[in-house]
């Protein structure tokens, strides 16, 4: 029926959204792979207890990451926009501006982090039998994270100019280097939880370096000299705009997450490992969603910029209609194989059920997530971030609500209802959005 109303328009479209979330999609899942392979190898070698020790400083360094691609996401539709109006002498004093400028916060933020790691995991309650070994990995970790910056800034500069794949291809080396060293660190010279982290650090390394020679190298418009000004204000003002709502509802749902995880600490070690470990595999499972929607995003930024507006609105009925399909496929998979995915980690039977028993739950509700996504995608694209990350606050502190006022009813699979609930909250109410202020 949609390819009816579209005509060619709707394969072009399709096409083009394949094409561009693809290298997005299988970016993110090797990203994840980080945290899989140092998760498989060490509750494989060490056992569940440095499973959930691993586990554990998830949320931690999930505020780090969210608050960087957060502020990057506003970037690449800043980027998106210039492109797209042909402002291309724009494009490398954005770059040159946050490289430098996200570059040093998040060197101070993780220096900041690293000195205050024992007293973070005390505050979020973290079981005593696995603090320690955390406080280890999570040091570690924070002298990746301004490397991290430093790639997504890059990443969005990239992404807003039509080329996903290189993206792609430093995380590709990136993991390569993660897996043969969490290897040789963990599994052959028995560095455990340290080890784990130090592969993990070398090779976001990799792929700043990485991504900074390609993009330099093949893009004139992403060179730029370090004789030159660097920071450019007029640059640094709209990049902020662009930037600042979407990083503070990111970082915002990384501190829920941190109160969530100091919640479901409640539950015991066993819980803990089953639903973190749970967690990763929901990640990867809901990217093809979150990249489609990035997707969305980036073409209806290009098309705004160019001044296409009635294009925007049929990539977005095209981009719904692929992630209705794409939600329904994920749902399928999870339900399905959930439960054999978590027992790869090496967790217990009792941990292996509870976390089939979670994703029984939350799996079922990926379509509403899906179209959520699809509607964020596309009020984002027009630059309507600031009613974008709103519903994103909003729609966490109904989560956090809920999950302690419903633990009662449903025990420590409220984390799997809450978080449910939260999306069909931000299915209403990016829906308002879309038919209301952007009818098209």
């Amino acid at each position: 029926m949609i390819e009816h109303i579209f005509g060619d328009d709707f394969k072009n479209i399709v096409n083009t959204l394949v094409r561009f979330s693809l290298p997005l999609i299988l970016s993110g899942i090797l990203q994840q792979l980080y945290n899989w392979v140092d998760a498989f190898i060490v509750g494989n070698v060490e056992g569940e207890l440095a499973l959930a020790a691993v586990g554990a400083t998830g949320t931690v360094i999930n505020f780090y990451i969210m608050a960087i691609t957060g502020f990057t996401l506003g970037l690449a539709i800043l980027f998106g926009q210039k492109f797209g109006s042909g402002e291309l002498d724009y494009i490398p004093k954005v770059l040159s501006t946050f490289t430098v400028i996200l570059g040093a916060s998040f060197i101070i933020l993780s220096l900041l982090g690293a000195l205050t790691t024992v007293p973070l995991l005390e505050l979020l309650h973290t079981t005593g039998d696995t603090i320690h070994m955390a406080a280890d990995y999570l040091q570690i970790i924070f002298a990746g994270i301004p490397f991290m910056a430093v790639y997504n800034v890059y990443s969005a500069a990239m992404r807003g100019t039509g080329d996903s794949k290189a993206p792609f291809l430093a995380i590709l080396v990136s993991s390569i280097v993660n897996i043969v060293l969490d290897i040789i660190f963990v599994a052959l010279w028995g560095w455990g939880v340290r080890g784990a982290a130090a592969a993990t650090v070398l090779s976001q390394i990799s792929m700043a370096v990485f991504i900074i020679i390609y993009a330099s190298s093949k893009y004139t418009s992403l060179r730029f000299s370090f004789r030159e000004k660097l920071v450019d204000k007029g640059c640094l003002v709209q990049g902020f705009n662009f930037g600042l709502p979407p990083m503070i509802q990111s970082s915002i749902t990384a501190f829920g997450s941190i109160i969530l995880q100091n919640f479901m600490n409640g539950f015991g070690t066993q819980t803990v490992a089953a639903i973190t470990t749970a967690y990763r595999i929901d990640t990867m499972a809901l990217l093809p969603i979150i990249n489609l929607g990035s997707g969305i995003s980036t073409i209806v930024a290009q098309n705004y910029g160019a001044g296409k507006i009635r294009q925007t609105r049929k990539i977005f009925f095209v981009g719904t209609a692929l992630m209705v399909i794409v939600s329904v496929v994920l749902t399928a998979l999870i339900v399905l194989s959930g439960g054999s995915l978590i027992s790869l980690f090496g967790a217990s039977e009792a941990a292996i059920d509870i976390g089939r028993n979670f994703f029984y739950r939350l799996a079922s509700f990926y379509l509403v997530f899906g179209i959520a996504t699809a509607m964020r995608g596309y009020i984002e694209g027009l630059g309507d971030v600031v009613y974008s990350s709103v519903a994103g606050i909003v729609s966490l502190a109904v989560r956090i609500i809920l999950s302690y006022g419903l633990v009662s009813f449903f025990g420590n699979m409220v984390i799997a209802y809450a978080e449910a609930f939260a999306w069909i909250l931000l299915l209403i109410m990016y829906g308002i959005r879309v038919f209301v202020k952007h009818p098209g």
